[in-house]
């Protein structure tokens, strides 16, 4: 799967630059479908076409919550700020894991947003238990240490699909980890010309991808996880293709 990925990546990097009209389209496209995914995944009741006119018309919704409003609202603003620090070239960093938490809880859990748990949490229907709130920052530490180390030696799908895995793992957040988890999994992506992965949130997807996830965490198995990121990058390779001809 790997040579496929890298074949796909190949034949995309022939099309550069691309046409701005295309790019701008194959946006457009990303943003809406990412964010309606990654919210769908924590319990957001807002269908795709929903969230589309939400972050693109500035619609309201009836019947559905503030809350889940500001979800669509501030995950398209955290894709903006990838994109930006992407464009920038500025490296990951705890203040770029924080930034992007920040907006992720912008006018939902102002109190929390960018700012590391003081307790110690549980996540619900998995054995794992997060690391004690004490150790967070010690621990996104060694996080960021080992991205550093290996950000050059590892493929940048397997990068992707493990920095995911290790955040998620720390859970440094009180809410919003998943969120965060899958943005930064996408900044890595996009950072070395992959189009981003969108992790699907219907029934059979999410659970294979909480499934994979508990595998790692309680069984140390990354090769799950790794392949299910795998499979979404090469579904937005072809993706990307099919739109640029």
């Amino acid at each position: 799967m790997l040579k496929e990925v890298d074949r796909l990546k190949q034949k995309l990097d022939t099309y550069r630059p691309q046409p701005p009209e295309a790019v701008k389209n194959l946006r457009d496209v990303y943003r809406v479908e990412w964010t309606y995914h990654s919210n769908a995944i924590e319990g957001n009741t807002l269908s795709l076409h929903e969230t589309k006119m939400v972050v693109e018309e500035g619609l309201t919704i009836g019947g559905k919550t503030l809350r889940e409003h500001f979800e669509a609202i501030n995950h398209v603003e955290a894709i903006e700020y990838v994109e930006e620090i992407i464009s920038q070239n500025i490296p990951l960093s705890e203040k770029v894991i924080k930034d992007i938490h920040s907006l992720i809880l912008k006018n939902i859990d102002d109190r929390n947003a960018g700012r590391y748990r003081t307790i110690n949490v549980r996540i619900s229907g998995s054995q794992h238990e997060p690391v004690h709130h004490l150790k967070v920052p010690e621990q996104i530490g060694e996080m960021l240490d080992w991205y550093k180390d290996v950000q050059d030696k590892l493929h940048p799908v397997e990068l992707a699909a493990k920095l995911h895995f290790k955040f998620v793992y720390i859970h440094p957040f009180v809410d919003g980890n998943g969120r965060t988890a899958r943005l930064l999994m996408n900044f890595v992506l996009m950072r070395n010309g992959y189009p981003p992965a969108i992790l699907k949130s219907d029934s059979e997807k999410r659970l294979a991808y909480y499934e994979a996830l508990e595998t790692a965490s309680v069984h140390g198995d990354l090769e799950p996880f790794v392949k299910l990121v795998l499979e979404e990058a090469k579904e937005s390779l072809v993706k990307y293709l099919s739109i640029l001809g």
